[in-house]
């Protein structure tokens, strides 16, 4: 069976590159834009920065699954050689499948309060919002910790692991 699937490259992965990153950038970018829009859309009294808002957070639940599934696939690709390493990526696994259920939860919330009033938003979904904002962001810190500190899927790393040295 294994035979037909195919073979791993210098990134350890059956495809070029790690698309996981690749999409949640999308995601970190349209939650934290998100969050901005309605600060700014409180502030100014403009509901113009609400819909923005709402698509944002719309296409970002989409996306956040689509990162998700990639980084299960990836995550079983990858090879932790410490148990920092190892702890690190099952608490990142963890906190994006619970970031993915939070930001549904959310964007379903909003969706409420923009069919009964677009143009306000009570100051609990602000907190909320700024909660979110929080979790994105050490989300965020994680990731960046497994590739930048134990350089999951990078060449360098997986050569040496392949060749014994870690």
């Amino acid at each position: 069976m294994f035979e037909y699937l195919p073979p791993l490259n210098d990134h350890n992965l059956p495809y070029p590159d790690t698309i996981h990153p690749i999409v949640v950038h999308f995601v970190i970018a349209m939650a934290l834009f998100a969050f901005v829009c309605d600060v700014v859309g409180t502030i100014t009294k403009n509901p113009r920065y609400y819909e923005v808002s709402w698509w944002n957070m719309a296409f970002a639940t989409v996306s956040i699954f689509i990162a998700v599934i990639f980084g299960q696939v990836e995550a079983g690709l990858a090879t932790p050689y410490v148990p920092s390493a190892e702890s690190t990526l099952n608490l990142h696994t963890i906190l994006g499948w619970g970031l993915s259920g939070i930001i549904a939860a959310i964007t379903g919330w909003r969706y409420v309060l923009r069919n009964n009033d677009p143009k306000s938003l009570p100051i609990a979904y602000l907190g909320v919002g700024g909660l979110l904002t929080g979790l994105v962001l050490v989300q965020t810190y994680l990731g960046d910790k497994l590739v930048w500190i134990y350089g999951l899927h990078t060449v360098e790393v997986v050569e040496a692991i392949r060749d014994g040295v870690l």
